[in-house]
């Protein structure tokens, strides 16, 4: 046996906090050796934090991360320990070193007026005659602004840095945009020499230059190799669908080092976690391997969430995994690996015959072993076992994002002697750091920092809805608030009608579908501005402290009904609504899943209540397929309805379906405007319509007419057919 312990981490990093990231990434590797790792993994880019975004096209953010890493790997706590860390890097590209043109510079002294051509031949350029010592110092701008930045992994080992090794595939789909960012490197084992090192990394390693490229390490006892999020994906696809792959984990199947690492940046997403372990487990299952896992967590100044769940995989099987919803800043996670367990799984003769004939990778060897010496071999101590991995059910992850949920968490950690996040939570309710209070249950925070509100109308309102939120916010604790807003809707309807002599009227009470609606419109406005008048006066006012700051508004969304731009509940929500009554305690919740879906917006009389579905011209569960076949089947209008025909065609006849195609297209059309106002709120599924940055659309859209007159064509086609509901068993279609 040949035992390593490895670790990898969850760490909490923000976008350009420097200081912070910096700390972050010593306590990680701190603990890591207090564990007894040998090797430590971490984060895509977490010298910066992932989402710098157009950040990156600044010089200074790669200067501060020079800086960073240099502070990182002089530290005593990061020393005889194998670090693998995440950062931006411009590579020259075969410019001018900072000596040549050193040289260049000392020819054009201010004394003295430039030649009139410069003689001297450099790397076989003639450089042509410059006019002013000006055009000297732009070419050296240029060169180096020009530099190609790459995300990199920089692999260090005792204030040496030994590779730095770029990303071959950039992440391009959904909320990625890399490549507005980045260059992809130039290839599969392609190595070449990055010269001149920073100076602060010149002074503390003694290096001026590093290899760059798709390298491996080599230890003394075994081989490790590096990838980087989107490769992990993209070398799957080429493992299942061409017939030699390039994937690191099984290099043609031959030439994989014995330990991978994938360090990531991704978003949480719902259901996304078991397709990201499907892929690690599936590719090391296959080719044999130890594969180190690590990710971001928290949200670093984006609409993303990153979820962590950092992993240490061997074969296929799952031996560590940290936690992929919590509020420590830095988790790290090891496992005791078998390398000879490894070398074991791949003997193969098949394996053997590829070896022989695929190429190898450049090593850069290093002067350490990551498994314990023969000599201080310990019997005691046995390979992690593996478990199945741990995942949470849709509603389990819905669940973790509430207020009144977020206030279990955070009294659970602080239960826990979390001292970070009861420093933070005495901050946020107004308490010194000295301060005795400290919350017994999450009731208690929820009172110090949560209000809520009941925003009614005295004859649209029911009473049944304004007691069940009176009761929810007596059980989760929130200073609650019941008002009506009749007086305010009132005085803008009054002075509307002195204005234009015209009083606008619900159509229960004869009033115009346009008058109906804009009335609805001005409850919903006068429900915002109130909401953000109490957000800034209640702290101050109704807690009856000297509170600075105001509150955070919240507000829910609905994918389903931004997708039809009717803006309460789709099929995920339902179920957790139903799984937190049980999990919680309260019964109540059920009430606001079998209550009718209605905004509750326009006057409730004998004979009406207003109803969401019927307003929309459609259902939830409708919507909820409009908008995946939408977004994650990619289909236009009438690939729509081609679909649904399969779908729905046992319940709705094929005009029927064609009738509601056309109505979801047709409002989605008209309010696409609305998602570029809407404010910003975490990515949570992948039909989602958000437009500043999943769902790049327009908003202005023509009518589809092409799609309509194909649809309706191959209505007109299927004759008597087309218009005839299917029969459905026990029933007659007359």
């Amino acid at each position: 046996m040949q035992l390593a312990i490895l670790a990898s981490c969850n760490l909490n990093q923000w976008a350009l906090d420097f200081v912070g990231n910096r700390d972050r990434i010593i306590e990680s590797i701190r603990q890591a050796k207090a564990k007894g790792a040998t090797l430590r993994v971490g984060p895509e880019l977490e010298v910066t934090g992932y989402g710098c975004l157009d950040h990156f096209a600044e010089l200074d953010l790669t200067d501060h991360s020079w800086e960073s890493l240099a502070e990182i790997i002089s530290h005593e706590d990061c020393q005889d320990i194998l670090l693998d860390l995440g950062a931006p890097i411009r590579h020259r590209n075969g410019m001018y070193s900072i000596s040549q043109y050193q040289r260049l510079r000392d020819i054009f002294t201010i004394s003295s007026p430039p030649p009139q051509k410069l003689v001297e031949n450099i790397e076989g350029r003639e450089i042509p005659h410059i006019s002013t010592r000006i055009l000297l110092e732009q070419e050296m701008l240029t060169r180096r602004v020009s530099a190609v930045l790459y995300n990199c992994r920089i692999l260090c080992y005792n204030k040496q840095i030994l590779l730095i090794r770029p990303k071959l595939s950039l992440a391009q789909d959904g909320n990625y945009r890399e490549m507005r960012y980045f260059t992809p490197w130039k290839g599969v084992r392609v190595v070449e020499e990055h010269t001149h090192l920073p100076q602060c990394i010149q002074k503390l390693t003694g290096q001026d230059k590093c290899p760059i490229g798709d390298a491996v390490i080599s230890t003394l006892d075994t081989c490790f190799g590096a990838e980087t999020c989107e490769e992990m994906v993209r070398n799957f696809l080429l493992y299942y669908n061409l017939p030699s792959s390039r994937n690191i984990l099984n290099k043609e199947k031959a030439n994989s080092p014995v330990i991978n690492s994938s360090l990531s940046g991704s978003h949480h997403e719902l259901r996304k976690l078991d397709t990201r372990i499907d892929l690690i487990k599936s590719a090391t299952a296959k080719c044999g391997g130890i594969y180190l896992y690590a990710n971001q967590r928290g949200c670093d100044g984006d609409r993303l969430y990153y979820d962590g769940c950092s992993m240490i995989i061997v074969n296929g099987k799952i031996v560590a995994q940290a936690s992929q919803f919590s509020l420590k800043d830095v988790e790290v996670i090891t496992a005791v690996v078998d390398l000879d367990e490894v070398r074991s799984y791949r003997q193969a003769k098949s394996r053997a015959m590829q070896a022989r004939e695929t190429l190898g990778y450049q090593r850069i060897e290093v002067n350490f072993s990551l498994s314990t010496p023969p000599e201080e071999f310990d019997f005691r101590v046995s390979p992690s076992k593996g478990f199945e991995p741990l995942y949470y059910k849709a509603e389990d992850e819905i669940m973790l994002g509430p207020v009144f949920s977020m206030c279990k968490l955070v009294c659970a950690e602080i239960q826990e002697g979390n001292n970070q996040a009861l420093g933070d939570l005495l901050q946020i309710v107004g308490e010194d750091a000295s301060s005795s209070w400290r919350p017994r249950t999450p009731e208690d925070i929820a009172r110090r920092l949560f209000v809520s509100a009941y925003m009614g109308m005295a004859k649209n309102s029911s009473l049944d809805t304004r007691n069940r939120a009176r009761e929810l916010a007596e059980k989760i604790g929130s200073y609650h608030l019941n008002f009506d807003i009749d007086t305010v809707v009132n005085a803008i309807l009054t002075l509307f009608a002195a204005v234009t002599r015209v009083m606008p009227r619900y159509k229960t009470d004869r009033g115009s579908v346009v008058q109906n609606l804009a009335i609805q419109n001005i409850q919903a406005r006068v429900r915002m501005v109130l909401s953000y008048l109490f957000a800034q006066l209640v702290p101050s006012i109704c807690f009856g402290r000297a509170v600075s700051g105001s509150l955070l508004v919240l507000s829910s969304a609905n994918v389903d009904e931004s997708l039809r731009g009717y803006f309460t509940k789709y099929d995920d929500l339902k179920r957790f609504i139903i799984h937190a009554a049980e999990k919680w305690d309260m019964p109540l919740l059920i009430d606001f899943v079998t209550a009718p879906p209605t905004a509750e917006l326009e006057p409730i009389t004998e004979d009406y209540v207003q109803s969401d579905e019927v307003d929309m011209g459609m259902s939830y569960d409708e919507l909820s397929v409009f908008g995946r076949l939408r977004k994650v089947e990619k289909l236009g209008a009438y690939g729509m309805f081609a679909k649904l025909l399969h779908l729905w065609g046992d319940v709705l006849s094929p005009h029927e379906i064609a009738e509601k195609v056309k109505r979801f297209f047709w409002f989605y059309s008209i309010n696409r405007h609305k998602m570029t106002t809407l404010t910003p709120s975490v990515h949570m599924e992948a039909y989602s319509p958000d437009d500043n940055r999943f769902d790049l659309r327009p908003f202005l859209y023509p009518p589809f007419t092409a799609a309509y007159k194909k649809i309706e064509a191959a209505v007109s086609a299927m004759g008597v057919a087309g218009l005839r509901r299917p029969v459905q068993e026990g029933k007659r279609d007359d």
